[in-house]
């Protein structure tokens, strides 16, 4: 009987749904935020991804998280660390988020006011070379930092899996990107 083709991507995929742990080709060459080590014990690497507009580095993101992987069931301790290639206004980056958060579902008014207050009261403006961190704490909250100093945190679990859900969740803008911080490649 012949075996089937296994792609890298099928195989990387299938070490992520047994929760194996699944690193990038240059895991090491990111040292561990401060918050991240502070948030996260063990913290490790899991994957790192680029996001480009029209061509442009607009940040670079890495997904870091303790002793399970994040998989297709991604409803454990992680932190996202975005790293800033341009300068963006703080209030425009919480109107992204929560346009991206409509992509996974229709969002109460009140909630999505709330969140938009809050992520504009969190969220600074950013130079290039500043990074944010948002640390998730599952069925609790999304704590931020900018540059490793906390920021706030908005003490929602619906918040925090939907803002998570940006990077993660398959209605995400940038699937590329996903499939980098979930499997362990650079994008």
């Amino acid at each position: 009987m012949p075996r089937p083709h296994v792609t890298r991507r099928s195989a990387l995929l299938a070490a992520l749904a047994l929760g194996l742990p699944v690193r990038g080709p240059r895991a090491a060459a990111f040292p561990i935020p401060s918050e991240v080590a502070t948030e996260l014990p063990a913290a490790r690497l899991q994957g790192a991804g680029r996001l480009r507009v029209v061509g442009l580095l607009i940040y670079e993101a890495r997904l870091w998280v303790g002793e399970r992987a994040v998989t297709e069931d991604w409803n454990v301790p992680m932190a996202l660390e975005i790293e800033y290639r341009r300068a963006l206004d703080g209030g425009r980056i919480a109107e992204r988020s929560l346009d991206e958060m409509r992509r996974q579902g229709e969002i109460a008014p009140a909630a999505a006011d709330r969140w938009l207050r809050q992520m504009r009261s969190i969220f600074p403006d950013v130079r290039e070379g500043d990074r944010l961190t948002g640390v998730k704490l599952p069925l609790q909250a999304a704590r931020f930092f900018h540059n490793g100093a906390l920021r706030g945190e908005v003490r929602d679990a619906e918040f925090a899996r939907r803002f998570f859900g940006i990077w993660l969740s398959p209605q995400t803008s940038d699937p590329s990107l996903r499939l980098a911080l979930l499997a362990g490649r650079r994008t």
